[in-house]
């Protein structure tokens, strides 16, 4: 196996998203586990990524951090998977914007929510996502453009906005509207989708 790709993780967390878009590109990459009171805040993984968060990849001398950005960074510097519209593509706006729109206001609506936080009245003109029924509105936009964000090609954009939506359904975060069912149901039956669960569940240690 390849050292030159490396994943540090914890199967419980967003690296399950990266996960996913590493299966998806076919590449071999070796997986660092953290744990989150421990490793995760050592120096060593500091060096890495200084908030002390995963997931992150080191690729040769490159690292980079954040849930989106290792996907588009993956999507580009592994083209042959086919994960993104070339930049002359048209698709690209569309590809961008549905990939943000995961990493800003979904992120940051759902968790919000999570945290029992909902912004009142005039005040949601200070949230880049205003509010939540917003923001869900938007997603039923997205999933309904077609099989995928992108109509008929799936992308690096489905495995990050779409692990989202399947995580706010799950824990409550998101209405289970249909057209979200829908859509998610499609893209995690992918190969790919299904190999990343499995090896990230079979790291989960056992509850004592």
């Amino acid at each position: 196996m390849s050292k030159d790709l490396i994943f540090y993780t914890n199967p419980m967390s967003r690296g399950r998203i990266v996960r996913w878009m590493l299966e998806e590109i076919g590449q071999p990459y070796r997986t660092e586990l953290l744990d989150f009171a421990t490793t995760m805040k050592a120096p060593a993984y500091r060096a890495i990524n200084p908030m002390g968060k995963v997931p992150a990849i080191r690729h040769g001398d490159t690292v980079v951090t954040e849930g989106a950005a290792i996907c588009a960074y993956l999507a580009d510097v592994f083209p042959e998977a086919g994960l993104a519209p070339a930049p002359t593509d048209r698709a690209r706006g569309a590809y961008y914007r549905w990939m943000f729109f995961g990493a800003g206001p979904v992120e940051a609506s759902t968790t919000n929510k999570a945290l029992g936080f909902d912004v009142q009245g005039e005040r949601q003109r200070m949230a880049g996502y205003g509010c939540l029924d917003d923001v869900l509105g938007a997603l039923e936009i997205a999933v309904a453009s077609g099989p995928y964000l992108l109509g008929a090609k799936f992308s690096a954009a489905d495995v990050y906005l779409g692990s989202q939506i399947g995580w706010g359904m799950m824990f409550g975060t998101l209405e289970k509207r249909p057209g979200f069912e829908e859509y998610y149901a499609r893209i995690s039956s992918r190969p790919a989708a299904v190999r990343a669960r499995e090896i990230d569940d079979a790291l989960i240690p056992p509850k004592s």
